[in-house]
């Protein structure tokens, strides 16, 4: 039997889900920690206010990802948790720069704009378990985070030129930008057509039973992936929230530069997204990952020893492609795991983990910053990229 034609032209429809919300997070993760600083605050203080987000995510994600599978309206499933999210989030992002000399109201803000997100990521993201087949999703991520891609790095350089102009500007902008994006989502993606509902189903835990079907895999492979989930995330939501300080503070340049610099990184990651889903059709998305973990455990060990922005910048970029092996292929095989209309849950699962982890690393890492300085930060990566490497080499998953 004839296969269909990959669909590229509404893959890339979808990637504008992921386009919106990677405009919001680079500016999140590069602006507001200099104005946190600013205030007076520690590299432990600013790295447990950057975990908000997180905290929020490993209770809400999981469940709202549960719950868009066993959603039902005329709209879908998936489209009312991003009709009342972004809106929400869009609000209380434009909102920081107004109040950021204020710790009480600019703490607020954070709050809002992470509850906002929190209740539309999972449901965007699964379009892409709902949308392809199983075969398909390492180039449809590849799309879909290309679209990321460009979005963070827009965010990046946009962010960092208009920051110059003025504080309040790229929040502006850039919340208009992702309001935009996935007013196209809700435009143009059709969802597939939802099944009745169950009751035995629907009055089942549906976090609860998927991780206890992970719990009862005789190989732990499950756990492993999830493990080396966290364990990269940890060491690059680090690198993330202190890079602009690192750059300020030991490279000698602008928070603005600073936040161009990962530019690079993000502009490798968009041009390798693609290459990395067929890199993984054709070798197998374990070993393109393991490739991609080798390639970042070496740039970080060279970031380290590198202290010549221009350098640097060459080697951000390497890193972007390696990290884009990575990325582009960790879903896919969370998917492998799941089962029929459970995409929403696993999902959910996914970002429990690296939301967890982005718990961890900028609280760790801020306390390390404090005691070693913040040259320390690239160590710190590596050390849990060897470790996900480590993990990751005893999963375990059927490739499809």
């Amino acid at each position: 039997m004839a296969t269909r034609p990959f669909p590229w032209r509404s893959t890339f429809v979808v990637g504008f889900g992921f386009f919106g919300i990677s405009i919001i997070w680079p500016l999140f993760n590069s602006l507001i920690p200099p104005m946190l600083a600013d205030l007076g605050l520690s590299a432990l203080v600013i790295g447990f206010i950057l975990t908000w987000d997180n905290a929020i995510n490993i209770f809400v994600q999981p469940l709202v990802g549960s719950r868009s599978d066993r959603t039902r309206t005329r709209f879908g499933r998936r489209k009312p948790w991003i009709m009342v999210g972004a809106p929400l989030a869009a609000l209380f992002f434009i909102l920081v720069p107004f109040v950021r000399q204020n710790i009480f109201l600019i703490a607020l803000a954070i709050l809002g704009v992470n509850i906002g997100m929190a209740l539309f990521r999972s449901p965007t993201i699964a379009f892409l378990g709902d949308l392809f087949a199983p075969q398909e999703r390492s180039k449809a991520n590849g799309v879909i985070n290309l679209m990321g891609g460009l979005g963070g790095a827009i965010a990046l350089f946009g962010g960092g030129a208009l920051y110059k102009r003025g504080v309040p500007l790229p929040f502006i902008v850039g919340a208009g930008i992702m309001l935009l994006a996935l007013a196209v989502v809700l435009w143009r993606v059709r969802e597939p057509a939802a099944g009745p509902m169950a009751d035995a189903a629907d009055r089942a835990p549906g976090v609860l039973a998927n991780v206890r079907q992970l719990l009862k895999d005789p190989d732990r492979s499950g756990l492993c992936l999830l493990g080396a989930i966290f364990a990269w995330f940890v060491g690059w939501n680090a690198m993330e929230a202190f890079f602009t300080l690192y750059a300020r503070n030991v490279l000698g340049v602008e928070v603005g530069t600073g936040t161009q610099m990962l530019t690079a990184f993000a502009a490798m990651l968009i041009l390798f997204a693609i290459p990395s889903g067929l890199i993984a059709t054709r070798i197998g998305r374990k070993p393109t990952i393991l490739m991609g973990l080798v390639g970042m455990l070496a740039g970080l060990i060279v970031g380290f020893i590198v202290r010549q922005p221009t350098l640097l910048l060459g080697v951000l970029a390497v890193m972007g492609a390696f990290w884009a092996l990575i990325n582009i292929n960790s879903l896919p095989m969370v998917y492998d795991l799941s089962q029929s209309g459970s995409i929403g849950a696993y999902t959910g699962l996914y970002y429990f983990s690296s939301s967890l982890a982005a718990i961890t690393g900028p609280i760790v890492a801020g306390g390390l910053v404090d005691l070693a300085g913040y040259s320390a930060i690239w160590l710190f990566t590596a050390a849990f990229m060897l470790a996900a490497i480590a993990l990751m080499s005893r999963v375990r998953v059927k490739q499809t």
